[in-house]
């Protein structure tokens, strides 16, 4: 009777077993189906970086001379192009009023530069002298003269600098009347009839004053106004180069050109 029992006791587990493994097996398989219906989760997915327009218009504007970088970085150091930009205006008045006085008293008054150098030594020498001789008499401190000492560092490194220049004058005033660079020729022999013109109706004096004022106005009004002279500056470039094209092809092309440049070629 107890082996009947333990019979069918084992039977019931081994029923309740594959019961078990059948429940398991049909949760497994609904979890695969319903992963299946399920879409793939797809990775975030990343915006490609656009540049702005703005950007790439500004990339595409025209700049005179080529220009990449600020007035202020194009020009020839910090210093004078904050002078020349007024960004101190005490300095930059002071520096075009003393320029402005000179010109008036070499230029309208006809003052000579020797007597104007005599003149100021006289009345600064006289000033110290009686000053120094005073001082015993009233009680009072002698002027202190200072030592002024000519640095020669300085002085070497602006002949260097001098020397550098002049040389590549000479290698492009050599150049041009080799008959290399024709394009150099016409803008040299226009450059110096220009400047003939302009020497034929003032002196030096007053032409490296209008210089002078000139470098005082341009940069900062061309750094103010940059965005409407630009434009009106490519048009100006395209128009000259146009009409150099034709000025090429009619005149220069039938101009034999120099030994030398035909030597590189061959």
């Amino acid at each position: 009777m107890a082996d009947h029992v333990e019979i069918s006791d084992s039977r019931g587990e081994s029923l309740m077993e594959k019961i078990d493994g059948k429940l398991n097996v049909d949760n497994l398989s609904s979890s695969g189906s319903d992963s299946a219906k399920k879409p793939a989760s797809s990775p975030p997915s990343v915006k490609p970086k656009t540049t702005s327009p703005t950007l790439s218009m500004k990339a595409k504007i025209y700049c005179m001379f080529g220009r990449e970088k600020p007035v202020q970085k194009v020009s020839c150091g910090k210093k004078p192009a904050d002078i020349f930009l007024w960004r101190n205006k005490k300095i930059s008045a002071g520096v075009l009023g003393a320029a402005t006085a000179l010109w008036v008293l070499f230029e309208l008054l006809e003052y000579h530069l020797l007597t104007l150098v005599c003149h100021l030594l006289i009345l600064a020498l006289a000033i110290l002298f009686l000053w120094s001789n005073a001082s015993k008499f009233i009680k009072k401190s002698p002027p202190r003269i200072p030592e002024v000492h000519l640095p020669e560092e300085q002085f070497l490194e602006f002949a260097s600098a001098l020397r550098i220049e002049i040389n590549r004058a000479l290698v492009v005033l050599r150049d041009i009347a080799s008959g290399r660079d024709l394009k150099k020729f016409v803008a040299v022999i226009a450059g110096l009839w220009v400047l003939s013109l302009l020497g034929s109706c003032c002196n030096f004096l007053t032409l490296f004053y209008i210089a002078f004022v000139l470098l005082h106005t341009v940069p900062v009004l061309y750094e103010k106004y940059e965005d409407q002279i630009d434009p009106l500056a490519e048009k100006a470039m395209m128009e000259i180069k146009k009409q150099y094209a034709v000025f090429d092809e009619k005149v220069l092309s039938k101009i034999p050109r120099g030994a030398l440049k035909d030597k590189k070629r061959a």
